[in-house]
């Protein structure tokens, strides 16, 4: 067993590329607003590491706009094929343009396009209004590059606390705690 919880998240994470049949990178993201209102949603990890826990969005979103006010957020991943599940709490920081930069070169080019023509979390009046967005911005960069647009771009939250939980026959189940301190991390045991 490790003591490095971002390590030990990998190697789950790398199992669960091989057994969940769709988006092992999915994950749950809990955000709240000024006045402690709550909100989830899915979102897709892009990168991971010592730093933390990186996902990419318009930041112009709900969840962008409760993140200026209140830079807490929960992440919590479900791998149903393994029988397992990680949550994560922390402060979120932005992503740099260069990590974000790098990370939109590599989306599709409809992705990039669809970055451009959407409001996200706006009111919509018509699908068509948001598809003759799409094909404005097609049209916009069509023979070039398609740039991340300036409201677009990545959050990364810096855990300060994961727990890793593990099924175990009737409802034994194992959830081992680390929490951050100033030298690395403090390690537990939870109750189930």
């Amino acid at each position: 067993m490790t003591d490095d919880p971002i390590r030990l998240f990998g190697a789950w994470l790398d199992e669960a590329r091989t057994t969940e049949p769709n988006d092992p990178e999915a994950m749950a993201l809990a955000t709240a607003d000024a006045d402690g209102r709550p909100s989830v949603r899915m979102v897709l990890l892009k990168g991971h590491d010592d730093r933390g826990f990186v996902f990419y969005t318009n930041r112009d979103s709900r969840k962008a706009g409760e993140l200026a006010v209140n830079a807490q957020a929960a992440l919590c991943f479900h791998w149903k094929s393994l029988r397992r599940q990680v949550r994560i709490e922390g402060q979120v920081e932005w992503a740099s343009d260069g990590e974000s930069d790098a990370y939109f070169a590599t989306r599709s080019r409809d992705s990039q396009l669809g970055a451009w023509a959407s409001d996200q979390s706006r009111p919509l009046d018509a699908r068509e209004t948001f598809e003759a967005r799409f094909e404005a911005a097609k049209a916009r960069f069509a023979g070039g590059d398609v740039p991340r647009p300036p409201h677009w771009g990545g959050y990364r939250i810096v855990p300060a606390r994961i727990e890793l939980w593990s099924d175990r026959a009737h409802r034994l189940h194992e959830r081992r705690i680390f929490t951050r301190n100033a030298a690395g991390w403090d390690e537990g045991l939870l109750f189930p």
